[in-house]
């Protein structure tokens, strides 16, 4: 752990923000109060901002970007706002899904960045509507932090035509904080287990009458539970520029550097195979039964070692992780994934008139990462596989006539550099009229966005590794030495480099789209309201491959040309909603989507263009409101589902079939289908309740020629549900009450289930987690005290490849704000 330091860049910020800013906002504050009178009665954020009713938020602009009442919206539409953040004191994206029905983390992500679901399908991230990166294949996914974000939203099911290339599952809105004309001056420390220590500033005003400013910024360090550890500064700054009443321009940029620890195993599911012992567990077999392949094919054991494979296994081997503390299997030859972004944003708002309003967005990202991660280490117990027990290499691992029962095979070290910059316009035409005494609100949009990625990738291998050239020669033999027992690893000794890598992945990939659509919202009285949308939009990819190494794949080993593809089509979304009182509402929803088909992977560029991935989403829900307007709940049947999606033809031999022989189909899909429930009261002064749940069935049918076809999504879970409990007491005859939280977590079974590693049945089971805060706030300061995992809890907190990444122990964080 290095020694907890300030950033530079916040040390700069703290001194001009303390200094400077505070001098001018003093000079300015007449003038707020005649901008603030303004601008009172005149929103000119419609596209991003949500609206509260007292305490709880009844408002949101996600679903049809207008600030339309959630009780007649037509979708699923979930906000976490800030107050519930900041009671449950996270920092990060990973961390506040509990708080949304139906978001769950991804099975197999091997530790690196967000990889989040909604209703086991992508998610598509966003900060104010515009890219903040996608889960691609572990690459270019950052871990999103909370630091400048005020609230998030969540549109679930496909909003194509409103937010340009998106994913199936839906939208993850971040609201990022924006510049205030009324002076504010925050500083805030934190300190926790592990050695963790983060220093944060937020700092907004008016600099003129129209000009204000906004400057956050943070660093921070954690060696983290089981060293994961995190390095983070991160610097937001904006200026908002108030023309007059009707047009406003913002221009933002945004600057995060951080290094991550990456776990991709976490505790391994033993491979061993309970059908290749008549169906006996782990826990019931003998050694006896763990016979050697009748044919000698296989590894062939000793009675000796027979009974020593046989008293290593645990009941839970072939079904759940191997727990061993706070043990993990990172190599130090292990790098963080360090990950640099650098956003600007410009943003337009123009009233041309009270009903005809222009919303423009324009955004360049850039995000580097690079890191070097084990991406296996399989402890092959037994496993009769493919009518051979034991076939080398996956079997346990015998080394001069000694058995290594906890040995793990076939690794891999995989380092990485990649690239993504991208560019996006929006832009947002209102027009609100009315007709035949018929409210409406028609919406013209139009999009453009434009991602390049540059990628490289090296791997090493253990000596399970052998390629050989068509002469039968070997042309590599992988040097990385066994693992002998994953509970006290030996390592390799040097670097990564010394290890002879292979180039293994080389490439370019260019995917640009563009679109235009238009949706209509009509308030037809007697309760009813409506949402048309329809879309076009098109993708064009590029994918150049610049050769990789030889020894690796001779056939890809020399460059090739730049080969594309073209797919346009219709997206739309349909929904009614019905309000038989102004306390209750019924809506139903149907939605269509497209997304890039192959957004990291090749394309041939030869005329077999296909269709684009779709994705549907069917919505039929129920909200209640109560307590005057102070508790707002949802209640969703959804199914949602991603088609089109691609698996090979097992008839098609490559070179020898026919040209009416197909080499791939395309009608493969993932389907999940469930009821969603979330509530959000403020029941009185005292009382803050945060409840939601969900039940998920999610399925993979992408391809029926596998045995994994129509199977549990790997780490989605049937169930999860959370809390949240604020309830504000007068004790200790202080000035102001003092607010005690509790809150508790559920997270069902999640599968892992691999056939193809020998343990179809395998899974991460069950937890339940408390947690629990105290806090205080003072007139111009506020102390908290979070206490995690109250119960000291062991469980998994991720489904990964094969095995599950321990949870955190009972941990406390403190944190102090003082504002100026």
């Amino acid at each position: 752990m290095q020694q907890f330091r300030f950033s530079l860049l916040a040390v700069a910020c703290a001194s001009a923000l303390f200094s400077g800013f505070i001098s001018a906002n003093e000079q300015n504050k007449s003038a707020e109060a005649v901008q603030e009178k303004k601008l009172k009665n005149k929103d000119v954020e419609l596209i991003t901002v949500y609206g509260r009713q007292n305490q709880v938020v009844m408002n949101s602009g996600l679903a049809t970007k207008s600030n339309m009442s959630l009780m007649e919206t037509p979708a699923a539409v979930v906000i976490v706002d800030e107050e519930l953040i900041n009671a449950q004191g996270v920092n990060n994206l990973q961390d506040l899904v509990r708080n949304i029905s139906g978001v769950t983390q991804a099975g197999n992500n091997y530790g690196i960045g967000d990889n989040i679901v909604i209703r086991g399908l992508g998610a598509n991230y966003t900060y104010d509507g515009m890219y903040g990166g996608a889960g691609l294949g572990n690459t270019f996914n950052p871990t999103r932090s909370l630091t400048n974000v005020e609230s998030v939203e969540v549109l679930k099911g496909p909003a194509t035509g409103l937010y340009g290339m998106g994913s199936a599952g839906g939208v993850i809105n971040l609201i990022e904080k924006k510049p205030e004309f009324i002076s504010s001056h925050e500083i805030t420390a934190e300190l926790g287990q592990w050695d963790t220590f983060a220093l944060s500033i937020d700092s907004t005003g008016g600099l003129t009458d129209k000009l204000a400013y906004r400057i956050v910024a943070k660093s921070a360090r954690s060696d983290g539970y089981r060293d994961i550890g995190t390095d983070r500064d991160e610097i937001y700054s904006s200026l908002k520029y108030v023309f007059d009443e009707r047009q406003d321009l913002m221009l933002s940029a945004s600057y995060i550097k951080d290094a991550i620890a990456v776990d991709s195993v976490g505790h391994p599911i033993r491979i061993y195979n309970a059908e290749s012992v008549g169906g006996k567990t782990a826990g019931e077999v003998s050694w006896q039964d763990l016979i050697n392949d009748p044919e000698g094919k296989g590894i062939q054991l000793s009675d000796a070692q027979r009974q020593q494979l046989a008293g290593s296994l645990a009941d839970s081997d072939g079904l759940t992780p191997y727990e061993f503390g706070h043990n993990g299997i990172i190599s130090p030859m292990a790098k963080d994934n360090e990950g640099e972004e650098l956003r600007f944003k410009l943003t337009h708002n123009y009233f041309f008139n009270d009903n005809l309003f222009l919303n423009q967005q324009l955004q360049y990202r850039d995000y580097t990462s690079g890191f070097a991660r084990q991406t296996g280490a399989y402890n092959y117990v037994y496993w009769n596989r493919g009518g051979t027990i034991n076939a080398n290499p996956r079997a346990p691992l015998v080394e001069d006539d000694v058995l290594y029962p906890f040995a793990a095979r076939r690794q891999e070290y995989r380092k990485v550099e990649a690239d993504e910059t991208s560019l996006q316009y929006f832009a947002d035409l209102r027009y609100d009229f009315e007709f035949a005494g018929i409210d409406n609100e028609l919406l013209l949009n139009a999009n453009y966005e434009d991602r390049d990625i540059r990628f490289k990738q090296h791997s090493i291998y253990d000596a399970d590794k052998v390629l050989t050239n068509k002469a039968g020669d070997v042309t590599y033999q992988g040097t990385l030495p066994y693992i002998y027992d994953i509970r006290n690893p030996n390592w390799a000794e040097g670097s990564f480099e010394d290890h002879d890598p292979l180039m293994t992945s080389n490439y370019n990939k260019k995917v640009s789209a563009w679109g235009v659509g238009v949706q209509h919202v009509g308030y037809f009285g007697y309760g009813f309201s409506t949402r048309v949308g329809v879309a076009f939009n098109e993708i064009k990819q590029s994918y150049e491959h610049f050769g990789v190494d030889a020894r690796y794949r001779a056939s890809a080993a020399a460059p090739t040309s730049e080969a594309d593809t073209n797919d346009d089509g219709i997206t739309y979304n349909l929904g009614v909603t019905y309000m038989p009182t102004d306390d209750l509402s019924f809506f139903i929803n149907h939605s269509k989507g497209r997304t890039a088909y192959s957004m990291l992977g090749g394309v041939k560029g030869d005329g077999s263009d296909r269709l684009d991935s779709e994705s549907m989403s069917d919505d039929l829900g129920m909200r209640i409101k109560a307590f005057d307007d102070q508790m707002l709940t949802s209640i969703v049947f959804f199914k949602s589902s991603r088609t089109n999606l691609q698996y090979s033809n097992p008839e098609y031999d490559d070179g020898v079939s026919t040209p009416n022989v197909p080499k791939s189909f395309f009608d493969g899909k993932e389907e999940t289908t469930g009821v969603e429930l979330d509530m959000n009261a403020h029941l009185n002064e005292r009382w803050m309740i945060n409840i939601n749940g969900v039940y998920q069935d999610a399925r993979d049918k992408k391809d029926p020629n596998r045995s994994s076809y129509d199977t549990r999504q790997k780490g989605v879970p049937y169930v999860t549900a959370s809390t949240w409990v604020t309830y504000s007491a007068d004790i200790f005859s202080l000035a102001s009450p003092i607010d005690l939280s509790l809150g508790g977590k559920y997270v069902d079974d999640r599968s892992t289930n691999t056939s193809s590693f020998g343990i179809p049945d395998g899974y991460v089971q069950s937890y339940t987690v408390v947690d629990s805060a105290v806090s205080y706030q003072a007139e111009s300061w506020k102390l908290q005290l979070n206490i995690n995992n109250l119960f000291d809890e062991v469980y998994y907190n991720k489904a990964m490849f094969l095995g599950g990444m321990p949870g955190e122990e009972r941990n406390a964080k403190l944190t102090f704000s003082y504002q100026i």
